[in-house]
């Protein structure tokens, strides 16, 4: 039997800036939030000034970019998801050139660097056609970073392309895409995803495509759905796989977590509402000790709770989302404007940047309004 540190004993180890174990982890969860939240607020504070040496603004970066599906049909029906549709549905799509250039050209004008590009397990677009939209997409827009393609739609491919993932990434890489993004992810323990979503990639499947990408030189963010069906533990053995793997290949950029959005879904779970989103939040800054920003979820919680995550260890406001359909569908309706963006970082007293995928600051500081 595992007993708890003594609360002073773990405050320490936290304050000091040393790792936690899984048993702190739960010691932590138990704690009244605004203690867990003042920890991860320090936290965040000690990899902020470990990034710029002690110097520096207080900032906060945010992102301009949008949401792409390039296709809703998907053939794994994940029980959580209200986007996806089958070949037969009178609302199934596949994108065309045209439509993906008219929403990336809407983005650039918005000043968007990135589009993140995302889309169901369609069980019949070729390798070919994957090569040919990122091709014509890098050729058209040759300023835009591709984050696309989340680890599970690789396993797909994988399986329909009868390729190595070591081949279809590369070639991937080669026709435009730039980084990945950490959809898919879900919880990290195979007994949860067997529940919600049986015929999608087991967690090594998706481990082994960042360890993959990563090695050849991708970065990717890591994200953690949760509120359904795990239990406390299944979450923190999610965020210890993820750290084991950011300790190996050092590729993941950023952290999200959101919370499970039911409506128009077939998984029925009581909601979570913000107190325990920013409790997670707070543990997974706290946690995750190598992974250099935490992105707050204001997409799923709304702009306010978004603003106070800024507190709970978030150093990020993450994208205006100017196009955003899967979590829209299950009922998650915010939306966000650049203006709104800076304001509510600048509301806290911090000094809100534009970033870009690899959170290099691309705009000129508070000239900008």
């Amino acid at each position: 039997m595992i007993c708890d540190a003594a609360p002073e004993i773990l405050f320490e180890k936290i304050w000091a800036g040393n790792r936690i174990n899984s048993s702190d982890a739960l010691q932590l969860h138990r704690l009244p939030l605004e203690e867990l939240g003042a920890l991860a607020d320090h936290r965040r504070n000690l990899a902020r000034a470990s990034a710029h040496n002690g110097k520096g603004n207080e900032i906060v970066t945010y992102i301009v970019d949008r949401n792409v599906n390039y296709t809703n049909v998907c053939n794994v029906y994940c029980k959580f998801c209200a986007f996806y549709r089958t070949e037969d549905d009178t609302d199934a799509y596949v994108i065309t050139h045209d439509e993906m250039d008219r929403k990336i050209e809407e983005t650039v004008a918005l000043g968007g660097n990135q589009i993140l590009m995302q889309g169901g397990h369609h069980p019949k677009l070729t390798f070919d056609w994957y090569i040919d939209l990122l091709q014509h997409i890098k050729s058209r827009f040759p300023q835009v970073n591709i984050h696309g393609f989340s680890p599970s739609e690789f396993i797909h491919f994988r399986d329909v392309f009868k390729l190595p993932l070591e081949t279809i990434i590369s070639e991937f890489v080669k026709a435009g895409l730039g980084s990945i993004p950490g959809g898919g992810g879900e919880i990290l323990v195979d007994r949860v995803r067997k529940r919600i979503s049986p015929l999608k990639a087991m967690s090594d499947d998706w481990l082994s495509v960042m360890e993959v990408a990563h090695g050849l030189g991708l970065k990717s963010s890591a994200t953690m759905m949760f509120g359904h069906v795990e239990t406390i533990a299944d979450r923190i053995e999610h965020l210890e796989r993820i750290r084991a793997q950011q300790d190996r290949t050092k590729g993941f950029t950023a952290f999200i977590c959101w919370t499970f959005q039911a409506e128009n879904t077939r998984l029925k779970a009581p909601t979570v509402g913000a107190n325990e989103y920013l409790r997670m939040q707070a543990l997974s800054r706290i946690y995750l000790d190598n992974i250099p920003s935490i992105q707050s979820s204001w997409v799923t919680q709304g702009l306010e709770i978004g603003q106070v995550a800024l507190k709970y260890g978030a150093n990020d406001l993450g994208s205006i989302m100017i196009e955003e359909n899967v979590v829209s569908q299950a009922g998650a309706t915010f939306r966000m404007t650049v203006s709104d963006m800076r304001r509510l970082i600048r509301d806290l007293g911090y000094e809100p940047r534009q970033r870009d995928n690899w959170y290099n600051l691309v705009d000129v500081g508070e000239q900008l309004n």
